[in-house]
């Protein structure tokens, strides 16, 4: 296997002091993710310190380790990098990796679907270059996940798809500074992450800071269909974009259309203009925001020079991400009961998202589309009201029986009309008590809230339950 990194490169890069000729293969600063062959870097966190855990990083296979402190290595002579600050090490490898791959590279950002566009990206762009990409794992898009992901990116990758968060105003420009993308796609704008921000406005801006890090020449794809459209784009051509590509499902202006669409339970078929191009193609997924990504992706592969044709081959295959979509059978009675897993994370946008997708599966039989929806979090003096908000697309996806998580949602509760059931609980558990009560075969069932209430507990515990007739319920085929 080619080396990721040698010991004098890691010195070089981190102006650290290098002990013993090793190479890695991985890069990590998690010791519960140390594979044979990583380098384990030793972050000194707020709560944590990484040096703690050298003994079992090396225990479980670490070919070295970066570290500030050598002194607490576990035997002198274990392999290490030396240097000051562990952190902008990192930043500085994370750095290295960028300035020594000669690829596109592309940055995804926006206040909803940043992970499923960089996955799709992902898989569209291996049909294209197979084993040549590189992307971020999971969503490691803040101030350690996004230099971990470009340290881990081998220098002969031919896209490196890199994703991009923030809760305040100033990250992105430090992300984007570090990432540099050929490309930079904004997915959308919608209010999270409100109780650091007076406005929708003032998020827009905060996510328009990804232009600035786009190399000259660069490609900025946005969503038509924001309202907040004409504002990111009068910030890219101030930061000196020089091209802009647009894509949505009702703006007729936009470069990348659908010209036929046709919405289904589990997928969407769709015919889209693409810059000039026709191609009809399939979306593996469902929901009206699964469909808008995908133009959007379209708008990056085009822009990329990829492959349109092999873009739609690989859509038609996605599927669900853990945490974001994933639909699996489990166990009810003598029957099965489907769950619509979107337990990592929730704001208003992604709810609304969320039930509609609920609301386009049709029961079997007597079953009932089941939602256990927590609060969302970070939406400041506002909080009441987006979560009120909720009743709306709740009752426009036909939901039979509402469980509510946490002390934010009180305000739905009293919203909701009566018609529709509802159980307002405090905690995770309590929820997963609830459904355990509730649930008959054939029902439909969405578990979504922000990360932080705890859900992914609840899909976990369900999932234990999982059938092995892995058929959807309720889906019309695509």
């Amino acid at each position: 296997m080619t080396p990721l990194w040698t010991a004098s490169d890691i010195a070089a890069a981190t102006a650290g002091r290098a002990s013993g000729a090793f190479a890695v293969t991985g890069v990590t600063f998690d010791s519960r993710e140390v594979a044979p062959g990583d380098l384990f870097i030793a972050l000194k966190g707020e709560h944590a310190d990484g040096h703690a855990y050298l003994s079992q990083a090396f225990a479980q296979g670490a070919a070295a380790a970066l570290v500030s402190d050598p002194a607490r290595l576990p035997a002198p002579g274990a392999p290490h990098v030396a240097v000051a600050d562990t952190f902008m090490a990192l930043n500085a490898l994370g750095a290295a990796a960028r300035a020594r791959m000669a690829g596109t590279v592309i940055g995804v950002t926006g206040s909803a679907g940043k992970t499923g566009v960089k996955e799709a990206l992902r898989q569209v762009l291996d049909r294209f270059r197979p084993g040549l990409v590189h992307a971020s794992v999971k969503s490691y898009n803040n101030h350690t996940g996004v230099p971990l992901s470009l340290a881990r990116m081998p220098a002969d990758s031919a896209f490196g798809v890199l994703e991009m968060g923030m809760n305040h105003s100033g990250e992105l420009t430090a992300l984007t500074t570090l990432v540099r993308p050929h490309v930079a796609i904004v997915t959308t704008i919608a209010s999270a992450h409100r109780a650091f921000f007076d406005s929708e406005e003032a998020i827009a801006d905060a996510k328009a800071e990804i232009f600035t890090g786009v190399v000259p020449g660069g490609t900025v794809v946005l969503n038509r269909d924001n309202r907040h459209f004409e504002r990111l784009a009068t910030a890219a051509r101030a930061a000196g974009i020089g091209r802009l590509v647009s894509f949505g499902l009702r703006d007729p202006a936009a470069d990348v259309r659908p010209i036929k669409l046709s919405s289904h339970a589990t997928c969407t078929c769709m015919t889209a203009e693409v810059m000039g191009e026709t191609l009809t193609f399939k979306v593996g997924l469902p929901g009206e925001h699964w469909a808008l990504n995908a133009l959007g992706v379209l708008a990056v592969v085009k822009a990329v020079g990829a492959d349109l044709g092999l873009a739609g081959l690989a859509l038609a295959e996605m599927q669900g991400l853990e945490g974001r979509g994933r639909r699996t059978n489990i166990a009810v009675g003598d029957g099965s009961a489907m769950l619509l897993d979107e337990s990592y994370n929730a704001n208003p946008a992604s709810m609304a998202a969320s039930l509609a997708v609920l609301g386009g599966f049709e029961p079997r039989g007597r079953g009932r589309r089941i939602a256990v929806l927590g609060a969302m979090k970070e939406l400041g003096a506002d909080s009441d009201r987006f979560h009120a908000s909720l009743a709306e697309p709740i009752e426009a996806a036909a939901v039979d029986h509402v469980v509510l998580v946490g002390a934010e949602m009180t305000p739905l509760a009293a919203t909701l009309p009566r018609r529709i059931s509802h159980t307002l609980v405090t905690s995770a558990d309590e929820a997963l008590a609830q459904v355990r009560g509730l649930l008959r075969p054939d029902d439909i069932l969405l578990v979504k809230g922000s990360n932080s209430v705890g859900l992914a507990r609840v899909v976990r515990a369900l999932n234990e339950q999982r059938t092995l007739d892995e058929k959807l319920q309720g889906a019309r085929p695509c």
